[in-house]
């Protein structure tokens, strides 16, 4: 079922007039009234906007979409809401699980860009905000609230006609500002493409462009020092972006790399002593705000190090490790689609989404099934909602009412 709260709604024959009864909700203290909304999970909220004028009225209340957006950042730490990007076997549709309600069925959204922009990739989630990217052409770029369903598209940047691109979006706590990065790694056109094929292609030019949301166009930073793994960012922590670099003829080293939003300086972020990381894959993520990263061992094992104080070495610890486990939900033989397997962790079993409530870790498997992960009793625990998708990439999000209307909003 979408998540098409007006479709939910039974429809009224008529208008309501102008002298509709009073629910007694409209009459409560306007402290009271949002003390009582703030407890309800967002989904709720959504429904709560279409019982009446008068609820509609009070759903809209600017102040209850600031105290929310930030009451739910504290929420999501333990109770995520979660979006699934999937491709297969519709292709291209989002759904979402939502903890604090819970439910125990995948829910989807009514997406009103699916016409102008029917393939794309999920760049980021930040404050409640999808940045979503078109993943046909890398031009059109949108950044979309999926509970309120307001969206706007980006300005068009700069292409390149033999190029890859590494995406990121954000927000600065201290400058205010929503910025997407749109990192371009490309080549002069060869006619002679005879003998590239036989070889992996190298994009040996880049160039970096910025664009600050609700400004009238990009802006290009030049070119970049570094080579970035071809994925968006997976981290964003103080206001900084991070990436992971790929190894180099001369620089065979795997490294950490941060962009910060407000004064958009490119920066080398200390990564752990592992013994492992240079030599084998891994990932960033985020875990109760920290900068992580998930080490990869043989058989599915998981080393999981957090940096406690940021940009300080000594601050890296292990906190975890996590053995091997196979979910029942990967027993079933299924057709793997392109661009999911594509968009996999070079075909890594399992990936680290977040931290649960209790304390567990949250994994998914394969871009098929979600697990939680008890690190004091060392067991697991599939999940099973009702109507997941086949495969899926799993997006921390924090629903809210929050969106950016004008550059003075920012």
């Amino acid at each position: 079922m979408e998540l098409d709260v007006k479709q939910k709604v039974n429809k009224r024959s008529k208008l309501e007039d102008d002298h509709q009864q009073a629910t007694g909700m409209e009459t409560l203290p306007r402290e009271i009234v949002l003390h009582i909304l703030l407890r309800l999970p967002i989904t709720s909220l959504v429904q709560f906007k279409f019982v009446c004028r008068a609820w509609r009225a009070l759903a809209q209340d600017p102040l209850l979409a600031n105290l929310h957006n930030t009451t739910s950042t504290s929420k999501a730490e333990k109770n995520p809401c979660l979006i699934l990007h999937c491709d297969f076997p519709i292709r291209n549709q989002l759904c979402f699980i939502d903890f604090s309600d819970n439910q125990d069925k995948v829910r989807k959204f009514n997406m009103p860009f699916q016409a102008k922009m029917p393939e794309f990739d999920a760049v980021g989630s930040c404050n409640g905000l999808l940045c979503l990217s078109d993943s046909l052409f890398n031009d059109a770029i949108c950044i979309y609230n999926p509970f309120t369903r307001d969206y706007i598209e980006l300005p068009k940047s700069m292409q390149y006609p033999d190029q890859e691109v590494v995406f990121g979006f954000g927000f600065h706590p201290v400058s205010k500002e929503y910025k997407v990065i749109k990192i371009v790694y490309y080549r002069k056109s060869c006619s002679n493409s005879s003998f590239q094929r036989t070889r992996r292609v190298i994009y040996p030019r880049s160039d970096v462009q910025v664009y600050t949301v609700g400004s009238p166009a990009w802006r290009s930073k030049g070119k970049l020092a570094y080579q970035f793994v071809r994925r968006p960012s997976e981290a964003l922590v103080k206001g900084r972006l991070h990436w992971v670099t790929r190894p180099r003829r001369y620089s065979p080293v795997r490294g950490i790399v941060s962009f910060d939003i407000a004064d958009e300086q490119f920066r080398e972020v200390p990564k752990p002593d592992c013994g492992g990381l240079n030599r084998c894959n891994y990932h960033l993520t985020v875990l109760s705000g920290c900068l992580s990263v998930a080490v990869y061992g043989n058989y599915g094992k998981l080393e999981i190090w957090v940096m406690k104080d940021y940009n300080v070495k000594e601050s890296w610890a292990k906190e975890l490790n996590i053995g091997a486990y196979i979910p029942k939900g990967l027993k079933q033989s299924l057709d793997r689609p392109l661009k999911i397997w594509k968009n996999s962790l070079n075909g890594r079993v399992v990936r680290v989404v977040c931290i649960l409530e209790k304390g567990e870790i949250l994994l998914e498997y394969k871009s098929r099934v979600l697990v939680s992960y008890d690190p004091k009793r060392r067991t697991f625990n599939e999940f099973v909602f009702k109507g997941t998708p086949n495969w899926f990439q799993t997006i921390v999000h924090q629903g809210s009412f929050n969106w950016i209307d004008t550059p003075h909003d920012l």
